[in-house]
């Protein structure tokens, strides 16, 4: 990535941060830099002040990869998701009335974070999340019910983090880590 003077220069904030940190856990984890690389290069990038500071922190590493998105949709009836499955990058589900389950417990989850957006008008949703996942619900809008979620203190090392969003008419929304 080639950045002009005026890019390199740049004031970053948390957020460009925060993508930096997630691009280097990835790195970590996927074999492509060492343990000693690893503090390193965050130490680098939660001092840096400018863009050009962060692009040193992530030279070297292998591209990013595009973000994946998908829809899972149905007007009616049942969604369900379960076993062994891949979860894109961004996932999208809709439905305007019935019941959806989603079990990421036992799914291929490729990236740091996911987001799930939900539309749903009426139903019951139900999404079960790796025992070490990092749960946030951002702005999730109920028309009738609240969300029902324990967060859960993780034993461990941390996996994924599934951001969800969305809304729901009437119904509920489940949220709850798998046991093992």
């Amino acid at each position: 990535m080639s950045l002009s003077p005026d890019d390199s220069s740049r004031r970053i904030g948390d957020e460009d941060r925060n993508t930096a940190v997630q691009r280097l856990q990835s790195a970590y984890t996927g074999g492509f830099i060492t343990h000693e690389e690893l503090d390193e290069r965050l130490q680098q990038v939660l001092t840096a002040k400018q863009q050009n500071e962060l692009e040193v922190a992530l030279s070297a590493l292998p591209a990013e990869r595009p973000a994946t998105t998908a829809t899972i949709g149905a007007a009616g009836g049942r969604i369900r998701r379960r076993g062994v499955w891949k979860v894109p990058r961004n996932l999208k589900v809709e439905s305007a009335y019935g019941q959806v389950y989603l079990d990421l417990s036992q799914a291929i989850i490729e990236d740091p974070v996911v987001d799930l957006e939900l539309q749903l008008g009426t139903g019951q949703a139900r999404i079960r999340v790796p025992r070490n996942a990092i749960v946030e619900i951002v702005g999730f809008q109920t028309g009738w019910k609240d969300v029902s979620y324990k967060p859960r203190q993780p034993n461990g090392p941390t996996g994924p983090t599934i951001r969800i969003t969305g809304a729901m008419g009437f119904g509920r929304l489940k949220v709850r880590h798998a046991r093992s």
